[in-house]
């Protein structure tokens, strides 16, 4: 039996500056919070979830990315 998918979400500007705002504040939301940042942008909670988990791995590459970059070009003096 092949597995259905979820249809994709789609983020409004505002949504998704809202969501940026709290990711800022916290990579790692709990249970709690996650409910209540689904109230605030009008998505479930399950879709909190999987945003902030793609959100921390283009957060993780993008740090491994700077990382690389600084080694590459060291700052002269």
């Amino acid at each position: 039996l092949p597995v259905k998918k979820k249809p994709r979400t789609f983020y409004s500007a505002e949504q998704l500056e809202e969501l940026e705002k709290m990711f800022q504040e916290d990579h790692y939301p709990d249970n709690e919070k996650r409910r209540e940042i689904a109230a605030v942008v009008g998505v479930t909670p399950q879709r909190i979830l999987v945003w902030f988990q793609n959100r921390r791995a283009k957060w993780r590459k993008l740090q491994k990315l700077s990382i690389k970059g600084n080694r590459k070009y060291p700052a002269s003096s």
